[in-house]
């Protein structure tokens, strides 16, 4: 199912992943779409990527960047992304948010040094009804 627009252009989404207990944790991530399917990045040691890798099920919505919610939540399926895969869709990533990608990886690296690796994961989403 192609994603709709709503979450296709948003610039920010509420990506809801569930610990082992089912509890769900929302965290608010950049999105790009290609081919149908939508993107965020993470790090590959952080809370959602290690959630995603136990249960792949997972909703995401259309929200602002405090992580608001203002649209419909959609059920989808998340694949981890490492090495090559992920190589076309961070330029994804760079082409929509360009000096804010930029700002962001200069912040990081004064905090914590080098450069953080990154992931990314590759959501599907599931039909409805």
């Amino acid at each position: 199912m192609d994603p709709p627009k709503e979450l296709a252009g948003a610039e920010y989404v509420s990506l809801e992943t569930f610990r082992r207990n089912g509890d769900p944790v929302d965290t608010t991530v950049w999105v790009v779409e290609d081919g149908g399917v939508l993107y965020v990045r993470t790090s590959p040691q952080s809370g959602k990527a290690k959630r995603i890798r136990r249960n792949n099920h997972v909703r995401i919505a259309r929200s602002n960047m405090r992580g608001k919610v203002s649209g419909e939540w959609a059920d989808g399926e998340a694949m981890v992304l490492e090495g090559k895969d992920s190589e076309r869709i961070v330029g994804l990533f760079r082409k929509k948010y360009g000096l804010q990608i930029k700002l962001l990886g200069a912040l990081g690296r004064l905090r914590r040094g080098p450069r953080v690796e990154q992931v990314v994961i590759g959501i599907r989403l599931q039909k409805s009804g």
